[in-house]
């Protein structure tokens, strides 16, 4: 049997994508699917819904190059067990490792899953990132945080990001499996021994999986507010929304970075423009906005830096001639 099968470049004209979110995240999820529309042509995306109200609005949207998977109908046992023992965002957080298992489960012929975050959106097609992959022959790709030294936090949260991770159904299969089995075990919203939620656990993959993971090395191109100061917004592929919130119809919650005048304008105007749209697309099957909780890690002063730029942010937020939720 060819040792392609295990590693090495996957001849697949569909690259296939997995995320996950709730109810709260709906718009954000849209996001994320509107870029990938923009800038993709040829993927599936698979979207783990976490509540039946996820699943069902995205019946009656019936999207294309979009693919459901209802978290009811597979929670396993081991799931359903430490979901007792866990908070929410603790137990989404012990999900990452089972959505791509949950890909590969219900389609044979997918030989390559990407996770995302709901609350990424991209800027441009993807393909250097799976370029380097292939080239380095490995099975997996993790990326770097790759913070501005000010926002250095890989001591609590890690040097690599749960944010957009790829696996091969075969040579990735193991390194997969091992974090799962972590997650089932641990994965709590704290620090302890090592560990934070299910995203330290990736500090020791490109020792312990030296040959089977691949650290993405153009750390330009995966961007994100801790980084914002650090690298040009233009070279980016993909920019990572943390912390970003719609609280109400006129006040998006941008988080606590200090994010450049450039980067407001250029990356988080027309992001919070198809957050607009996807409001409004969702308004069309019945959906009702519900306010998103500003995460705890945000300081209380929320809009610092929103009036800088006239016509920015605010105004897509604000202008009833532009937006009526």
């Amino acid at each position: 049997m060819s040792s392609l099968i295990f590693t090495g470049v996957i001849k697949s004209k569909v690259e296939h994508f997995v995320t996950y979110f709730n109810n709260l995240f709906l718009p954000q999820g849209l996001a994320l699917y509107m870029s990938m529309e923009r800038h993709l042509s040829d993927y599936k995306l698979h979207i783990l819904c976490l509540d039946d109200e996820v699943s069902s609005v995205l019946n009656k949207l019936n999207l294309p190059n979009v693919q459901l998977l209802k978290l009811s109908e597979l929670e396993t046992e081991e799931l359903r067990r430490v979901k007792q023992t866990r908070t929410i965002r603790e137990y989404f957080w012990t999900l990452t490792p089972f959505a791509p298992r949950f890909v590969f489960d219900a389609n044979k012929e997918v030989q390559r899953v990407t996770y995302l975050d709901a609350d990424l959106w991209f800027r441009k097609n993807p393909k250097p990132i799976f370029d380097e992959l292939d080239a380095s022959s490995k099975s997996v790709l993790i990326t770097d945080h790759a913070y501005a030294p000010e926002y250095d936090k890989s001591s609590l949260s890690g040097q690599y990001c749960v944010q957009f991770l790829t696996f091969n159904r075969y040579g990735g299969e193991s390194v997969r499996k091992w974090w799962e089995e972590r997650c089932i075990e641990w994965c709590y919203a704290r620090a302890e021994d090592g560990k934070f939620g299910d995203q330290k656990y990736l500090d020791v993959w490109p020792e312990i999986f030296s040959e089977k993971v691949h650290v993405l090395q153009d750390i330009q191109i995966a961007l994100a507010p801790w980084n914002a100061v650090r690298f040009p917004y233009a070279n980016s592929i993909f920019f990572h929304f943390h912390e970003l919130r719609i609280l109400s119809k006129n006040k998006l919650n941008i988080g606590g970075y200090l994010i450049p005048e450039v980067v407001l304008k250029y990356i988080y105007k027309p992001y919070a423009e198809d957050l607009r749209k996807a409001v409004s697309l969702l308004a069309t099957v019945g959906f009702i906005f519900s306010s998103q909780s500003i995460p705890t890690s945000t300081p209380k002063l929320i809009y610092r830096q929103l009036n800088r730029i006239i016509g920015t942010i605010i105004k897509t937020f604000t202008s009833s001639d532009v937006l009526k939720w």
